[in-house]
């Protein structure tokens, strides 16, 4: 049973101030529908166990949504749990050691050392995050030969490697991470960006495929990894850095982009350029692109009359896939593509991006209520 909210049709602040606002767009509901998506995950770990190994990046993405949700003031717990996980894991990473999906741990883990100081968060990652940084990083990135164990040669990787060195960057304060995060994923870009649709392919084979309709092939989530793990670069990149004017520009250029593709409803489907072939709300790509704009939003690289819209229509997607037990529907599956998804399709990444985008929106909305009284 899917959760059925009224939507009133205002903007949280398009109207004046003392006009109605829809309920669903609250500061106070939006904490409460977090919680309780928050609190589906934990329950579902505690009594069922992880479908996934714990340091597997399905559940790093998720821990990504739960730190930022419990750094909501009250919200500790969320962070024992997370810590809990650490010290189970010994803080160590996946099994294997450039993969980028098995380092994907690592940037909770450093935004954890960053809140706590505790040494033994990342003592395990600068060690790896040192291989890394001192591999050659030579190879072409074609999708043969088991690539994906050693260069960023997917789009999905560039959520799960970038961001994690540049947290430990912040971290440590050692740039040499950023810097090499920052290298390669210009790498990437320059080998899976294509500059005309202003998006990602998810690797070198699907260049030449084609959806039903004859455009290219855009996965939503695919292109969801991306800016997300675009937002968390530049928020560890100072301002004063060579590279972050260009981190910037490609941002403002996928965002324009990808809010040009939203649905009526507020979502995306998950083929962005046929959303025909699959004709339903998705919200594994919903979530990361509701955080991605959000954040542009928080961080003053967006207008806020263009955007915000775009931010509220999303959350109201991402709250109609909610059931009234927690749980966060028509998440895709596992996957490489576009593909079908229903009411009861869930997977962990999902949560953590619902985490995400709610939290920054929870900050925008707090942050407009303290201009305000000022």
């Amino acid at each position: 049973m899917l959760i059925l909210t009224c939507y009133c049709g205002y903007s949280a602040f398009s109207e004046p101030t003392h006009a109605k606002r829809d309920s669903v767009l609250q500061k106070t509901n939006i904490f409460k529908m977090m919680q309780r998506v928050a609190d589906w995950q934990l329950d579902t770990w505690k009594n069922k166990g992880f479908n996934h190994r714990k340091a597997d990046w399905t559940n790093g993405a998720c821990y990504t949504g739960i730190f930022a949700f419990g750094n909501i003031q009250g919200n500790d717990h969320y962070l024992k749990t997370l810590v809990d996980i650490g010290d189970e894991l010994g803080w160590n990473t996946g099994h294997l050691r450039f993969h980028a999906d098995d380092y994907c741990v690592g940037q909770t883990y450093a935004q954890l050392y960053s809140k706590f100081k505790k040494k033994k968060m990342i003592a395990p990652f600068i060690l790896q995050a040192d291989s890394i940084v001192n591999k050659p990083h030579d190879e072409p990135l074609n999708w043969k030969n088991s690539i994906q164990n050693r260069e960023w040669a997917w789009c999905d990787a560039l959520f799960m490697g970038p961001p994690s060195l540049a947290y430990l960057s912040t971290a440590t304060k050692d740039e040499k991470y950023l810097n090499t995060a920052v290298k390669l994923w210009w790498k990437t870009t320059e080998f899976l960006y294509d500059p005309t649709e202003k998006l990602f392919f998810r690797d070198e084979s699907f260049f030449n495929k084609r959806e039903k309709n004859g455009q290219k092939i855009f996965w939503s989530r695919g292109n969801g990894w991306v800016l997300a793990g675009l937002v968390r670069v530049l928020e560890n990149t100072p301002k004063n850095h060579p590279d972050r004017a260009k981190l910037v520009q490609l941002y403002q250029d996928m965002v324009g982009k990808v809010a040009s593709l939203q649905q009526p409803d507020g979502s995306w489907h998950a083929s962005l350029l046929d959303p025909a072939s699959f004709p339903v709300k998705e919200m594994s790509g919903t979530g990361f692109f509701s955080y991605a704009i959000a954040w542009g939003l928080n961080h003053g690289l967006l207008e806020k009359k263009q955007y915000l819209p775009v931010v509220e229509k999303s959350w109201k997607a991402l709250v109609s896939a909610v059931h009234d037990d927690g749980m966060l529907g028509y998440v895709q599956p596992i996957g490489a593509s576009p593909d079908a998804v229903n009411a009861n399709s869930t997977e962990v990444y999902g949560v953590g991006a619902f985490l995400l985008a709610g939290t920054q929106l929870y900050q925008y909305l707090k942050s407009q209520e303290k201009a305000h009284k000022n």
